[in-house]
C-alpha cells in the first residue's frame, strides 16, 4: 500500500473516531425530554418579607416562587390549607408542593397521600379556589393534572424535587412551621 493511501486511511479513521466520540458525547449530555404540560416561569424573585401575603382568592394556582416569609413550611401531609408564604420558602429549599381542590374525591386524595407519605421534600395540602383538581409546584415550575393516577406526577417529582432549579438545594424542609399529619425528617 502506498504512503498516500495510508494517509487517507489514517485520516478516515481519525474522522470516524471524532464523529463517533461526538455522537457518544451528545447522547450523554442531551437534555431530558420535557414533561408534557409543565409550565416554566421566569426565574422567580427570592427574598424574605414577612409582610407579603398571597390571598387564595387572587391566586387560582399557587405561586411558583417569589418573595416569601423567613420561616419555611415543614414538609409532609396537611389536611388543611397551609400558608403559601411559608411554602414558597420550602420550594426555595427544593420541595415539591402538591395541592388539590378541597372537594377532590377522597380516593384521589388517598392516592396522593400514598405518594407523599414518608418521602422527603414533598408537601401535600388542599388549596382553596384551585383552578385544576391537582397542581404540582416546584420553584419556577408548575404542572396541572386532572387525576392522581397521572404518570406525570411521578415524573415531575423525580425531576424537580431537589432539582437543578432549586435556589437553595439541601436546605432543610423540617424544623420550620406547621405540624403535618405525616412528616419525614429532611
Amino acid at each position: 500500500m502506498s504512503s498516500g493511501n495510508q494517509k487517507w486511511i489514517v485520516l478516515g479513521a481519525i474522522v470516524a473516531g471524532i464523529f463517533g466520540l461526538a455522537v457518544i458525547l451528545y447522547l450523554n449530555v442531551r437534555p431530558e425530554p420535557g414533561i408534557a404540560g409543565v409550565v416554566q416561569h421566569p426565574r422567580p424573585t427570592a427574598g424574605h418579607d414577612n409582610s407579603v401575603v398571597y390571598p387564595y382568592e387572587e391566586y387560582p394556582l399557587p405561586p411558583p416562587g417569589d418573595v416569601h416569609w423567613d420561616a419555611w413550611q415543614n414538609c409532609g401531609i396537611y389536611d388543611e390549607p397551609v400558608a403559601t408564604e411559608h411554602v414558597l420558602h420550602s420550594l426555595e429549599h427544593g420541595a415539591v408542593w402538591i395541592t388539590y381542590q378541597p372537594g377532590l374525591d377522597a380516593a384521589e386524595v388517598a392516592r396522593l397521600r400514598e405518594r407523599v407519605e414518608g418521602e422527603s421534600y414533598l408537601l401535600l395540602s388542599p388549596y382553596p379556589n384551585l383552578q385544576s383538581p391537582i397542581v404540582l409546584t416546584a420553584w419556577g415550575l408548575q404542572l396541572e393534572v386532572q387525576e392522581a393516577s397521572d404518570r406525570r406526577i411521578e415524573q415531575f417529582i423525580n425531576r424537580y424535587r431537589q432539582g437543578s432549579q432549586t435556589p437553595e438545594p439541601g436546605a432543610t424542609c423540617d424544623r420550620g412551621v406547621g405540624n403535618p399529619i405525616d412528616s419525614t425528617v429532611q
